[in-house]
């Protein structure tokens, strides 16, 4: 890998304590040397923050093009000095760490530009569903199959939740059979526990009998406002399948009983996933006031080792918001950044609101179904953005669908001519469906569209042959219109939608190949270079953390990342198979492969 060298005495004294109190990541924990200070990187860097980086492909980040430098010093977690090898040796003091890299490449930390944290948490905790490469689930039988070994194996977490069994992930686009799991499949893995399966997408999802009963869902329920409770054919009976709002009612109930240690397990889990795939900072893209506080307990407890940026949903944690606010600035490594109102939903899952019908409507459904929005009442979606704008409060809007993107562009330009335009950077999640008239109106609101290239690869032939039909499948995640209109954009893997795996992120964004090997778009395709702009630079500037996070420039945190091979220099197909080997925070390793 690559090589540390310089005084770590007094880190080999500490570092069990550091481990049995939890502030150490596994890794970092179980590769310590007491006796050799010439070897991979350990826990050394907790305390040691000056240190020299040199040998390997430095790449800054700063500009439109590639800019790389021969050695990076870093002193108390700020970079200062980025250049020439020989200038940085005669600047760096006698205790400076000297680190070879050995012919890998140092980026800046990556910026999580959307996902949920603490969900991922919850991904790997419960059964795995995921069809390949993630998982395993092809079809019916193998989901039951995989679920009925995890209840086996996880009787203790089913006690914990009070009976319920839970899996997420799979994907109706990728079993056999092509459609979701329904009650009576869900009751051959038991008929005694309550049991609730996620959709990939994370807006729908399956259950059995014993959770009908439990969440009073029968033939005489009303579709809850901004979803809907799917019935048997020529009936009224539910099928198990629930839709959005119905599904995150649900999901309340599984988890209203779950003890705190539970939780916060996940919630480290998760920290963990995140740092060993190189992100210095993650997003809560829509939190409750629960986990909002989850986070908050962490960081009063220096429990947070990377910048963790939290954002409560306005229309139901309003008066949350209103106590608590936002801010630009971190409290060990926490803050809230802003809000999140969500107005539609997946369009793998055929409920993103279009303005032009599905390619094929989901079963039941008349040919001109477009999907429906998340708040039919746009007078509900305007009060909450001018709520936000009154607090000065960031915005994430949630919009795959172009009908909902032109809700939320209505909306924000309302609000912009009312209180003012100002820097607010409020971004479009997703952005799935925009097109060329909604970027143009989009960077004239000063909005930021944050993508989902992964869509290509994971979900491209469904969108082409089900969803969308070619022509629209073709501008998902338009990356090359955005960059072509000269727009800053940022892109994300919503996970645990897709775990969080930043070289995939970048792999899509570039090459836009589906599952079959067809190239979705071939103009919306962008360079390495801007693909890693937007998990870099322009994530930072998402943030309004432009002046310490993105680049390695002079001034800015040493927040890093060590990958096995640049990125620039492979063939585009290998970008998705580049390791992580290292991940910095503020100058500290938090983070070495095992490998």
């Amino acid at each position: 890998m690559f090589q540390i060298s310089g005084p770590s005495k007094l880190v080999r004294a500490i570092a069990p304590i550091i481990c049995l109190i939890g502030l150490g990541s596994l890794s970092a924990c179980t590769t310590i040397s007491p006796t050799n200070t010439n070897t991979p990187a350990d826990l050394a860097t907790l305390t040691q923050t000056n240190t020299l980086f040199y040998g390997g492909s430095i790449l800054t980040m700063q500009g439109m093009s590639p800019h790389y430098v021969e050695a990076l010093l870093v002193k108390d977690g700020r970079i200062v000095f980025a250049g020439d090898l020989k200038q940085a040796q005669k600047l760096k003091q006698k205790n400076t760490q000297e680190v070879n890299l050995n012919r890998h490449t140092l980026l800046p930390g990556f910026i999580d530009a959307h996902s949920h944290l603490n969900s991922v948490g919850l991904q790997q905790t419960v059964a795995n569903l995921y069809p390949t490469p993630d998982g395993n689930v092809s079809d019916i039988a193998s989901l039951i199959r995989e679920l009925s070994l995890w209840q086996q194996n996880n009787p203790d977490f089913i006690k914990a939740t009070s009976g319920w069994i839970i899996g997420n992930g799979y994907d109706d686009a990728q079993i056999k059979e092509k459609r979701h799991p329904t009650a009576d499949d869900l009751d051959l893995v038991s008929t005694n526990h309550s049991i609730i399966v996620l959709h990939q997408s994370g807006h729908l999802a399956s259950v059995n009998h014993k959770a009908l009963e439990l969440l009073n869902i029968n033939k005489n329920t009303p579709n809850p406002t901004g979803g809907i409770i799917r019935r048997k054919a020529n009936s009224q009976e539910p099928n198990g399948v629930l839709e959005e709002a119905a599904v995150f009612s649900a999901m309340a109930t599984a988890f209203s009983k779950v003890p705190p240690e539970i939780m916060q397990n996940m919630a480290k889990t998760a920290l963990n996933t995140y740092i060993k795939n190189g992100y210095t900072t993650v997003q809560e893209g829509r939190a409750d006031h629960g986990t909002a506080e989850l986070w908050r307990s962490f960081a009063a407890i220096n429990q947070l080792n990377i910048d963790v940026v939290v954002y409560p949903d306005i229309i139901n944690e309003k008066d949350y918001m209103l106590k608590n606010g936002s801010s630009l600035n971190y409290q060990n490594h926490f803050r809230i950044g802003g809000v999140k109102i969500s107005l539609d939903g997946s369009p793998q899952g055929k409920t993103a609101w279009l303005t032009q019908p599905y390619f094929i409507p989901p079963e039941g459904k008349p040919k001109d179904y477009r999907g429906y929005p998340a708040y039919p009442d746009t007078k509900m979606v305007q009060d909450a953005i001018n709520l936000a704008y009154k607090n000065h409060w960031q915005i994430l809007a949630h919009a795959n669908g172009d009908a909902a993107i032109d809700q939320y562009l209505a909306t924000i330009e309302t609000a912009n001519a009312q209180y003012g335009q100002a820097d607010r950077r409020n971004v479009i999640i997703h952005a799935q469906t925009m097109r060329e008239d909604q970027l143009d109106q989009a960077k004239k609101l000063g909005l930021i569209p944050s993508f989902f290239s992964l869509h290509t690869y994971y979900w491209g032939d469904w969108h082409k042959h089900e969803t969308l039909g070619a022509e629209r499948a073709n501008r998902i995640s338009p990356t090359g219109s955005a960059l072509r209109k000269n727009m800053i954009f940022t892109e994300h893997h919503d996970a645990p939608v897709i775990p969080p795996k930043n070289m995939m992120v970048i792999d899509a964004t570039v090459n836009r190949t589906t599952r079959s090997g067809d190239v979705l778009g071939e103009d919306q395709k962008v360079s390495p270079y801007i693909a890693l702009k937007s998990v870099t630079d322009w994530a930072a500037y998402q943030y309004f953390e432009e002046k310490d996070k993105g680049t390695l420039e002079k001034g800015k945190l040493a927040d890093l990342v060590v990958i096995d091979q640049d990125p620039l220099k492979v063939p585009t197909q290998k970008i998705k198979d580049i390791k992580i080997l290292a991940t910095y925070k503020e100058g500290q390793l938090i983070y070495q492969s095992p490998q």
